[in-house]
């Protein structure tokens, strides 16, 4: 039979007990991963080292700064994406965003804090240029973890942020013209002709150099990590070029374009959200770190599962691999970091930033592109 506590001795355990609980990690974070220090780090797509702000800061630089500085981690990753999203020059993401087929800017974003263990979204938003800190909003204020559509742009109403009838620019509008204009969609195409008809267009202006390639798909997904170990993450996107209105891809999607373990580490995506979204491949990375893999490591095999569950024949090249790119950007709870991509390229690169300062570093490939 259980010994029965008096009063007296039930108030000494209690506070025998909240001792305990204060000298426990603040968020629940394991003792252990506390005890060690880590090298702080911010990773990001390549995009995160070319639009500045006012102060020519980087996306990467203003993010490490201010997380050095002491600032909360997914404060300064999103401080950092910002000037991404309100950069009217850069088409993947944000204000000038590449529109859907509609020429309507619908905007995705994902946030997750690590040591809080809370995540928040949006998919769909009209009329606001940095939904990345609607998507925060969603964590801070609310239940849930994702909004869609008018709901979200109702909520990011209902909290204060400017709403705006079109978030086009000069440069967005004009590349969406021509593109409305190379698909000529005066006619009735069958449904695979038209799919067909777009991407083809697409590309070609990629190949013409009328939009980078990294913008096609673009996207800025940025991680960091602190000294004291607290991993955080954000991706933003203008998703997939003049996407079928209403299509939400991998970005603002736990697991898929975004995932943050605050123990172990973070992943975050850009490239085809479809083949992302599939195989869940940031959660698979993550889980990959957990079990005591490296960055680059852990990455490679989120790749080769994209490589594995592409197999219509519409999404494979000659040779039988994915024909589109797909890219990962790693770190761990200790400040190591990679950044893997499906396909090897000389001008492949992601944005780094440590004590040392700012970079572009090559991307590791796991494939040879055909005929290279």
């Amino acid at each position: 039979m259980a010994k029965q506590l008096n009063r007296r001795d039930f108030v000494l355990t209690g506070a025998a007990a909240a001792g305990l609980a204060a000298t426990r990690p603040a968020f629940g974070r394991a003792a252990a991963s506390q005890m060690s220090s880590a090298r702080p780090v911010v990773v990001a797509s390549g995009n995160g080292h070319r639009s500045r702000n006012a102060n020519n800061e980087t996306c990467v630089e203003v993010a490490f700064r201010m997380m050095t500085s002491g600032e909360d981690v997914l404060d300064s990753l999103v401080a950092g994406v910002n000037i991404v999203e309100l950069d009217p020059e850069d088409a993947s993401v944000g204000y000038g965003g590449r529109p859907n087929a509609d020429g309507v800017v619908q905007l995705d974003s994902c946030c997750m804090h690590g040591p809080k263990r809370q995540a928040g979204g949006v998919g769909a938003i009209e009329g606001v240029r940095a939904p990345s800190l609607v998507a925060k909003a969603v964590m801070d204020h609310t239940d849930h973890h994702l909004l869609v559509g008018d709901g979200a742009q109702a909520f990011a109403r209902n909290l204060g942020f400017e709403i705006e009838a079109d978030l086009n620019t000069e440069n967005s509008r004009r590349q969406y013209l021509e593109w409305k204009r190379r698909t000529d969609p005066g006619h009735y195409l069958t449904p695979e002709e038209r799919i067909q008809a777009g991407l083809q267009a697409g590309l070609a202006m990629v190949a013409e150099g009328i939009i980078p390639e990294d913008e096609f798909w673009g996207t800025i997904n940025c991680n960091g990590v602190n000294a004291q170990g607290d991993v955080c993450g954000v991706t933003t996107t203008s998703g997939l070029s003049w996407k079928i209105p209403g299509r939400v891809g991998d970005s603002p999607i736990l697991g898929a374009g975004l995932y943050v373990d605050g123990t172990y580490g973070a992943a975050g995506s850009t490239g085809r959200g479809e083949a992302n979204l599939y195989s869940l491949a940031s959660f698979l990375i993550v889980e990959n770190l957990r079990r005591g893999m490296s960055p680059k490591d852990a990455g490679m095999e989120g790749l080769k599962r994209i490589q594995e569950n592409t197999v219509e024949q519409r999404l494979l090249n000659e040779e039988g691999n994915p024909a589109f790119g797909v890219n990962f950007y790693i770190i761990n709870a200790k400040g190591e970091y990679a950044g893997v991509s499906m396909y090897a390229s000389e001008r492949g690169r992601f944005a780094v930033c440590t004590e040392n300062g700012a970079e572009l570093v090559p991307l590791d490939g796991l494939l040879q592109r055909p005929n290279a």
